[in-house]
């Protein structure tokens, strides 16, 4: 599995500026709020993409906020890492103190600022060599490590500190397949979920 199927629903950006939506489990009327926000649904290889084309930082915000706040009613197990959407009018990012880069099963860290530093060592992550890169916790597996990249993600939210996440997906095309499900329908073990609210 990719880190993209642990959530019932998540969110994320291409390198080339596209926002996307992955549903996991079947949620009613998903469809229609995305499309009605304006997301293009595409069948990408076994899963239903909904698909944001590159544009404004303010649009994409909108857009996202609308299907968010639409999907929240029905599941709270969300996990939103688009940097596309990250805009506020009265800060808006350009050069953000926080960069994450997921690739190959691991996560690097880059921080900018003392503040930023200091948030993503209260988090587990510690510094190598040159001061200003991070490694994740040890021992993290995929899951681990989505919940400890959203946990960092949100707590420097709530702090005004600009966050990117990449997610190592260059273009709609190279998000992962959906994983191969089993013929007879397992029940679903209850998990906690790694959830990121944003206000809009």
């Amino acid at each position: 599995m990719s880190l993209l199927d642990f959530p019932d629903v998540f969110i994320g950006s291409t390198d080339d500026g596209h926002t996307f939506v992955v549903i996991n489990r079947r949620i009613r009327d998903a469809d229609r709020l995305l499309t009605e926000a304006g997301f293009l649904a595409r069948e990408h290889l076994g899963r239903t993409l909904y698909l944001l084309p590159p544009g404004t930082a303010q649009d994409a915000h909108e857009r996202a906020g609308i299907a968010m706040y639409g999907l929240l009613a029905h599941t709270h197990d969300l996990v939103d890492l688009c940097w596309t959407t990250r805009w506020s009018p009265d800060s808006p990012v350009s050069d953000p103190e926080i960069r994450f880069h997921f690739s190959a099963g691991t996560v690097a860290v880059t921080a900018r600022t003392a503040a930023a530093r200091s948030l993503l060592e209260q988090h587990g992550f510690t510094p190598v060599a040159n001061g200003s890169s991070y490694r994740p916790p040890d021992g993290l597996d995929e899951r681990g490590l989505l919940g400890a990249v959203t946990a960092a993600e949100t707590h420097a939210y709530t702090h005004g500190l600009g966050v990117r996440v990449d997610l190592g997906i260059p273009t709609p095309a190279d998000i992962p397949p959906a994983p191969r499900r089993p013929s007879a329908a397992a029940p679903r073990t209850p998990t906690t979920p790694s959830t990121r609210r944003r206000t809009r």
